[in-house]
């Protein structure tokens, strides 16, 4: 009986262990909102029984504040845009992946593969591109559409009817493009032009949202969006009689990656979880469902073939250059930081 008693407690504190095991078998994801189907996600726990704990957010900079405020150790995964990359990396606050710890790198096309904020992919993956710009209810409006003035000096069809997205990279990105400007401009005369046009078109602008940035297009609250063209696409298939612009002065281009952040408390799941991310018919499903372009080879097969044909995907001969936001250095990004607090007030 003693020896039945020990064998019972025995495996029951094994069970107990193995128990508390499995529940630490989980990766936990900084991510931005509505941009993964929940479908792919159990399809990870399924295949590795890793358990997917997700946390969003809504702008590149508001993922950083909150890393910076105690989310390092936290999270051991985010999806940061393509200048927020090199960012966190000046900051140190990214772990390097080394050769051979992913087995699908061979999967990234080779235009994603050295890219300048991240060159050698030493800290990320690529997860999806797309363009930045603004879409426009034509129900409301039906005059020209390929200029900035839509945002900036808008026509009174249009004034107080715009949404602009809650994150100072697109809005100021676009703000220099309007304005003819560098990115990251150091002369005074026109960065206080900048902050003069900014304060005047503001006048003009209902809100800054961009976690609702398409549902106020579905509902009518907003007649013109700045919007990410994915969100642009999402809005007119639910109904929204909207067409997105491509204005002659410029709009925005970005890749959003997975990188591996410092201090992730499941490095191992992690980096399972990003070779899962570079398998072609994951990252395509993620394509079908947020309706952006992936950074991996061979996804066409896995692809909703309307996905080719989407207007947001298809510039216009006559439209501006995309430009990548850029990374300034700590005493303009100061400035512009100052600007940006003075326009949201």
């Amino acid at each position: 009986m003693k020896n039945l008693l020990k064998s019972t407690a025995a495996i029951a504190a094994l069970a107990l262990s193995t128990g508390a095991a499995m529940a630490q078998e989980k990766v936990v994801v900084y991510h931005w909102f509505e941009y993964i189907p929940q479908e792919l996600v159990d399809k990870f726990t399924s295949q590795t029984g890793i358990e997917v704990v997700m946390d969003t957010y809504d702008s590149n900079e508001g993922m950083l504040a909150s890393l910076k405020a105690g989310g390092i150790g936290t999270y051991d995964v985010s999806v940061p845009g393509d200048y927020m990359v090199e960012i966190m990396i000046n900051e140190g606050i990214l772990d390097t992946i080394a050769d051979g710890e992913l087995a699908n790198t061979g999967n990234i096309l080779p235009e994603w593969a050295d890219p300048s904020f991240d060159p050698g992919r030493q800290h990320s993956i690529p997860y999806q591109w797309g363009s930045t710009s603004f879409a426009v209810n034509r129900d409301v409006y039906s005059g020209a559409i390929d200029t900035t003035d839509i945002l900036f000096n808008p026509p009174a069809e249009l004034s107080g009817k715009i949404n602009m997205l809650d994150s100072q990279g697109e809005v100021m990105a676009m703000a220099a493009l309007h304005m003819g400007i560098p990115q990251c401009s150091s002369d005074r005369d026109q960065l206080k032009a900048l902050n003069a046009m900014l304060q005047e078109a503001k006048g003009n602008w209902a809100s800054f949202n961009s976690d609702t940035a398409k549902e106020v297009l579905v509902s009518g609250d907003a007649a013109v969006g700045q919007i990410y063209d994915g969100f642009s696409a999402k809005a007119r298939e639910e109904g929204a009689n909207v067409e997105y612009a491509f204005p002659k002065q410029g709009y925005i281009v970005w890749m959003d990656n997975v990188v591996l952040l410092k201090d992730a408390p499941n490095r191992a799941n992690a980096l399972k979880f990003m070779d899962f991310l570079l398998e072609p018919e994951n990252i395509a499903a993620v394509s079908n469902y947020a309706r952006y372009g992936s950074g991996l080879k061979d996804v066409a097969e896995f692809l909703d073939p309307a996905l080719a044909t989407l207007p947001e995907s298809n510039p216009p001969a006559d439209a501006g250059a995309g430009v990548f936001i850029k990374v300034c250095d700590e005493q303009t990004q100061a400035v512009y930081d100052k600007i940006w607090t003075n326009v949201k007030k």
